[in-house]
């Protein structure tokens, strides 16, 4: 089996996307073509929101939400220190501060007291993350700041398609943002982003930042990105947003694989399940072990990729050691996610006989400890 190597991720690119890309090349405009706005409409109306805009990237996307919401001068943003390091850079680059909340160990999502406890005068929004595709606890990150009128403002990057209380993640707090990176869930193949809300005036702002801030063609009164969707890409995601469901089904389907073939080797964690309220879609398959290097060495030795998401949570990032201070021991619970977990391989295509090898070199590697 190790022979041919099992990957981490594979994202699906098909004759139909092929065709949708080399029609909007042939037929449209290359940025701003028809195959964009109807992106938009079909992602809104997917995640049962009013409006959304286009990005050439999720952290494009993050940093033009919280620009809408007037996040300057200083203003401090509450986020996770468990994320990809860009969830706070997009605060610094709209001239926020980013704060931080430790996370909750059952959900690795930021814990709603913490955020409750982080709370300061000058705070202005929460951005919750939904990691590795699970829903974090919104409502209650709400509860805890809605006397402040905080604007929260999902990340959900890695969660296309995730339920929280019978909702789609996207429509849950004034802005969500998500990537189509081609690791994600479904992509554009390349670089895109959205963000989505129920809020005309923040996609108003949201569009016209994206375009150089825009009020006609040469005329501009805002201080804008040129940080648009290219129509093929466009193209490309509206075919995979079709199929978006049935991939998510698939990975829901392989982590119940995983859980039942994994359930009894000790000495290691599996992710948070979902229930009937809350539907994980399971972007990246991360499971949690004190021997994480050594298991993540033995699995490549055997053709298995793995990946660490992510070895350095965001505080102890040597940038923000720099400006910032932080120092070990700020933020434990981010800490320790970081320091033992490994993401499996895990994407729709994943056949049973290839979750079974995985399985079976982990149960070997721990029966050998």
């Amino acid at each position: 089996m190790h022979d041919s190597k099992i990957p981490l991720a594979r994202p699906s690119f098909t004759k139909e996307m092929e065709k949708a890309a080399v029609d909007a090349l042939w037929n449209e405009h290359f940025v701003s073509g028809e195959s964009v706005a109807k992106f938009e409409e079909e992602f809104a109306e997917y995640c049962g929101v009013d409006c959304a805009v286009s990005t050439s990237s999720g952290t494009a996307a993050l940093s033009i939400a919280l620009t809408a919401l007037d996040v300057k001068n200083g203003a401090s943003v509450i986020t996770t220190p468990a994320s990809f390091v860009a969830t706070a850079n997009a605060v610094l680059h709209c001239g926020g501060t980013p704060k931080f909340a430790d996370i909750d160990m059952q959900t690795y999502n930021i814990d709603p007291e913490r955020v409750k406890a982080a709370v300061e005068t000058h705070t202005r929004a929460v951005i919750p993350v939904h990691l590795y595709g699970f829903p974090a606890d919104v409502d209650s990150i709400k509860q805890a700041t809605e006397r402040k009128g905080l604007a929260v403002v999902e990340d959900a990057c890695q969660a296309h398609g995730s339920i929280y209380k019978g909702r789609k993640v996207g429509g849950l707090g004034d802005v969500a943002c998500f990537s189509f990176y081609p690791s994600k869930n479904m992509t554009v193949a390349g670089d895109g982003g959205m963000l989505v809300t129920n809020d005309a005036k923040i996609a108003q702002k949201a569009a016209k930042l994206r375009d150089c801030g825009r009020r006609s063609k040469y005329v501009h009164d805002v201080v804008g990105f040129t940080a648009r969707l290219n129509t093929v890409n466009a193209a490309v995601g509206r075919v995979q947003l079709k199929y978006l469901d049935e991939w998510n089904k698939k990975r829901r389907s392989n982590a119940e694989t995983y859980n039942r073939l994994l359930s009894d080797v000790e000495g290691l964690c599996l992710p948070p399940a979902g229930d009937k309220s809350t539907r994980p879609v399971y972007h990246l398959y991360v499971v949690r072990t004190s021997m994480r290097d050594e298991l993540n060495e033995w699995l490549q030795s055997k053709g298995i990729e793995c990946g660490v998401h992510y070895p350095l949570p965001i505080h102890l990032q040597p940038i923000y050691v720099e400006m910032f201070g932080f120092k070990d021991g700020t933020y434990p619970r981010a800490e320790e996610l970081c320091k033992t977990c490994l993401s499996i391989p895990m994407y729709p295509d994943l056949s049973e006989t290839q979750i079974q090898f995985v399985c079976d070199q982990i149960h070997e590697f721990f029966e050998n400890r």
